[in-house]
């Protein structure tokens, strides 16, 4: 045998390490898209189940007839970007199932509090989050209290807004037909769901601050390289 081409597919995350090895020992690495291996295997024996020693004589079968792509290694860059962009996509997904929770919490024990904040996660809003989430936490309380309140966590807390937008959350309180039942144990858990959910934010904007240099250095390097 005078070559030898090896032939997987690249699902999961178990080729990686395998494919990059034999590339660097000078082997030739070819990939087979998963759903033409299911396709070829289906019309080979007109049946569903599936096997790793059947999905290696399909695989086999399917690179002797030409139908794979290379394996190369990226580039130092294109790998820090790969790497930035699948832990974004991680957390951006955790920020969304968080986001689903609190919408959740908030339509539970406050439904009247979208009507007032139609962006939960603006700083006013955020603010009031943290500090009195609940009708019950509002009540008593004074337009000049509310927005000292805010003062703690944003400079612009005042003015024709901010009288605007106390007045109509304390009325909105006033009137609210939210669930009070466990009221301590459901405050407990949406401080840590409001908490977990800025420490995601956080994170985020660190790796957009990351994925920027990166774009940067590469943009740079190609330049220089032409």
């Amino acid at each position: 045998m005078s070559k030898v081409i090896i032939g997987m597919e690249p699902t999961g995350h178990y080729w990686w390490n395998l494919a990059n090895w034999l590339t660097h020992k000078g082997l030739q690495v070819v990939l087979v898209n998963p759903a033409t291996t299911k396709r070829n295997k289906e019309n080979r024996d007109n049946c569903q189940s599936k096997s790793d020693p059947e999905d290696a004589l399909v695989i086999a079968d399917v690179v002797s007839r030409g139908f794979y792509y290379e394996h190369t290694k990226q580039t130092h860059v294109f790998q820090r970007l790969r790497t930035l962009m699948s832990d974004r996509e991680f957390w951006v997904t955790n920020s969304v199932r968080l986001q689903n929770r609190i919408i959740r919490w908030l339509d539970i024990r406050f439904p009247e509090y979208s009507s007032v904040f139609k962006d939960w996660t603006c700083k006013r809003s955020m603010a009031t989050l943290k500090e009195l989430p609940t009708p019950q936490d509002l009540a008593g309380r004074s337009t000049p209290e509310i927005i000292s309140m805010w003062r703690k966590h944003m400079q612009r807390a005042g003015g024709t807004t901010g009288i605007q937008k106390a007045a109509e959350l304390l009325a909105q309180a006033r009137r609210s037909v939210g669930d009070i039942t466990a009221l301590t144990e459901a405050k407990q858990d949406f401080v840590r769901l409001i908490t977990e959910f800025e420490r995601i934010m956080d994170m985020l904007a660190d790796i957009e601050k990351q994925l920027r240099v990166v774009c940067t250095w590469a943009s740079v390097t190609a330049k220089s390289r032409s």
